[in-house]
């Protein structure tokens, strides 16, 4: 890849960005850590790391499933269930007595953390609800579009990027003679802190694929278009946006 590329510039101002608004505080029992990415209420994801024996407990002290509940949205039983598990499995996150948790050690702090965020970012935008009316499971939908026109693809893959993080990815279609290699995650509020998240797991995995692959971000416009400024990011740094309402012109590329 040539010198003037922005991918390293782009994932090292996104890491530094990270590093700066993270905040700790010590509490009597745990330490609260508040990140600077935003759950569906535009309020700051809070984790609370606790000390075991052999290193560190990250939970979400039980938020994630909380606003779920008093959202009006059911996900103890039935395909909801199986969703939320499928993935939770693709992060390493474990669902304890309504808790989002991972266990770390001093060296895969950073990663567990990482995963743990992740996971609580993906559960918020699968399960986006509206007032009165639980939204539609866009992944399911995303996966019988694909299946309903004969695409091959593989579910819940994750890769290693340039920064050492893991980053999982909804679907990706293999290469084949007449297409490259297809990397796609479904985006069910497509904001500018679900493309942020996109883009920084895309452009820091990409070298590490095959040359040719492509990123896909499949956004759900059915109730909320995604900004101009969206669109505009994502096509910028080397991604393909594609709106749902538009999904059929974009069959022929990924079933290649």
């Amino acid at each position: 890849m040539s010198m003037s590329s922005p991918w390293p510039q782009l994932i090292a101002s996104y890491a530094e960005w990270l590093r700066k608004r993270i905040t700790f505080v010590e509490l009597e029992h745990a330490c609260e850590i508040t990140t600077p990415f935003l759950d569906r209420h535009n309020d700051y994801l809070q984790l609370y790391a606790r000390l075991e024996s052999d290193g560190f407990l990250l939970t979400d002290d039980g938020a994630t499933i909380r606003d779920l509940d008093l959202s009006g949205c059911e996900i103890r039983s039935g395909r909801r269930r199986i969703l939320l598990d499928t993935l939770l499995r693709g992060y390493g996150v474990q669902l304890t007595d309504d808790e989002l948790q991972v266990h770390a050690n001093v060296e895969t702090f950073p990663q567990r953390k990482h995963s743990l965020v992740q996971a609580i970012l993906a559960v918020n935008d699968m399960f986006l609800t509206a007032r009165g009316h639980v939204a539609s499971l866009f992944l399911e939908d995303v996966e019988q579009y694909l299946s309903s026109h004969e695409v091959r693809f593989v579910r819940n893959a994750q890769f290693t990027g340039k920064s050492g993080f893991t980053h999982a990815f909804d679907f990706v279609i293999p290469r084949s003679q007449r297409g490259p290699e297809r990397i796609l995650r479904a985006i069910n509020n497509p904001d500018r802190n679900s493309a942020t998240n996109f883009l920084f797991a895309w452009n820091d995995t990409r070298d590490a694929r095959p040359a040719g692959s492509k990123g896909f971000a499949i956004l759900n416009d059915q109730e909320r278009a995604p900004s101009s400024d969206v669109l505009s990011a994502l096509r910028q740094y080397g991604s393909t946006p594609m709106l749902w309402s538009r999904r059929e012109e974009f069959v022929e590329e990924l079933a290649a």
